[in-house]
C-alpha cells in the first residue's frame, strides 16, 4: 500500500460493555431473545442493570474493538467516536488509547451519557446484547480530521452507526474524502436490522463502487441480497465489491477477491466463554494482514486466530499476545 501515517482509521460507536453471566431462565424472564441485540432506552437500561448479576466493565463498540485488535497486531490505527463527559466516557478513552489507538474525539457535555451495552452471557457462551447508544449517535462533522482520513490507507466504517442521521452524514463525508484521496473504504454491515432499515442506501454504496472491502456474516449476506441461496448471494455481491469477506461461525470464513475464492477453517478453541466481539476481531486480523501486504488466505487465517482468542474469555478486546499467536501459527 502507498505509505501513509495510519493503516486503519475507524468510525463507530464509542461504547462500554457491561458483561455478566446469566442463565436461560433469566433471559426468558426478561423477555429477551437469546443471542439477539436490541436497542434500549435509559430507563430500561437502569431496570435491566439492577437485575443483572455481578458485571465487568470493558470498553467495546464494534469498530473500536476492531482497531484495538488490529493495533495489537501491529497496525497503526485511529478511532473516531463520540463519548460523553462522564465516567464511562473516561473509561472508554483511556482503554482505547492504552491499546495504542489514536483517539482525539472531544467528549460531549451533558446528556445523553456515554453508550453502553448490557451483555448477558449464557453458559454456552452465547451473548444477548441490550444497547443504550447514548452519546455515540451525536457524532458531529467537526469530529473528522480530513488530513488524517487522507493519510489512512483504509477507512473502516461500522454499520451500527449508519442508523442515526447525524453520524451517517459524517460517514458519507468521510467516504468522499477517502475516495478522493485514493484510499480504500471498508464497511461492516453489523446486524440484520440495520440492513433491513437501510437496504436501499447500503446497496447504493455497493452499486456505486464506493466499498472496497465488505465484511458480513452469512445471515447479513442473505438479508442484504434477499436471496436464500448462499452461492447466488455471494455471486451478486462479489461482482460489485473487490473484496468480500464472509464469516461463517464455527464453519470458518471465506473471501472472494476479483472472482477468486479463499476459505479458512475456524481456529480450535478449548472452551468458548463469550462470543462477544468474534466478528470484530476477525475483521481486526484481516485488516492487519491487508495493511501488512499479506495475501487474502493469510488475512483470513489472521482473522480466525484473533477471533478464537477473543471468544476464549470475557470481553471483546484481546487479552493474549496476538502478534505471538500469529507468529506461532503463520510465521
Amino acid at each position: 500500500m502507498t505509505d501513509t501515517r495510519l493503516d486503519v482509521l475507524a468510525i463507530g460507536n464509542a461504547i462500554v460493555d457491561v458483561i455478566a453471566a446469566a442463565d436461560e431462565d433469566f433471559i426468558e424472564r426478561e423477555g429477551l431473545i437469546k443471542g439477539g441485540m436490541q436497542l434500549i432506552d435509559a430507563e430500561r437500561a437502569e431496570e435491566l442493570y439492577s437485575r443483572m448479576g455481578p458485571g465487568r466493565e470493558i470498553s467495546g463498540g464494534s469498530a473500536a474493538n476492531t482497531v484495538a485488535g488490529a493495533a495489537a497486531l501491529g497496525a497503526r490505527c485511529a478511532f473516531v467516536g463520540q463519548i460523553a463527559d462522564d465516567q464511562l466516557g473516561a473509561v472508554f478513552a483511556h482503554d482505547i488509547r492504552a491499546h495504542g489507538v489514536r483517539f482525539d474525539t472531544p467528549a460531549r457535555a451533558g446528556d445523553p451519557p456515554t453508550g453502553r451495552v448490557l451483555i448477558l452471557v449464557t453458559p454456552c457462551g452465547e451473548r444477548t446484547m441490550n444497547t443504550l447508544l447514548g452519546a455515540s449517535h451525536f457524532l458531529p462533522s467537526e469530529s473528522l480530521d480530513h488530513d488524517l482520513i487522507r493519510d489512512s490507507a483504509i477507512l473502516y466504517l461500522e454499520g451500527y452507526l449508519w442508523d442515526p442521521e447525524q453520524p451517517r452524514a459524517v460517514m458519507r463525508q468521510a467516504i468522499d474524502i477517502a475516495r478522493a484521496a485514493g484510499r480504500k473504504v471498508a464497511l461492516t454491515l453489523s446486524v440484520n436490522f440495520i440492513i433491513e432499515r437501510h437496504r436501499a442506501d447500503l446497496q447504493g454504496l455497493i452499486d456505486q463502487g464506493l466499498i472496497d472491502i465488505l465484511f458480513v456474516n452469512e445471515e447479513e449476506l442473505i438479508c442484504l441480497t434477499q436471496d436464500d441461496d448462499r452461492e447466488s448471494a455471494l455471486a451478486k455481491v462479489s461482482a460489485k465489491v473487490p473484496l468480500l469477506v464472509v464469516t461463517l461461525g464455527a464453519d470458518g470464513a471465506l473471501a472472494i477477491q476479483n472472482g477468486q475464492r479463499f476459505t479458512v477453517a475456524a481456529e480450535p478453541v478449548e472452551r468458548v466463554v463469550d462470543t462477544t466481539g468474534a466478528g470484530d476481531l476477525f475483521a481486526a486480523g484481516f485488516l492487519a494482514g491487508i495493511s501488512r501486504g499479506r495475501g487474502v488466505e493469510d488475512c483470513l487465517k489472521m482473522g480466525a486466530i484473533a477471533a478464537a482468542e477473543v471468544i476464549s474469555h470475557y470481553g471483546a478486546r484481546p487479552e493474549a499476545d496476538l502478534k505471538a499467536l500469529v507468529a506461532q501459527k503463520l510465521g
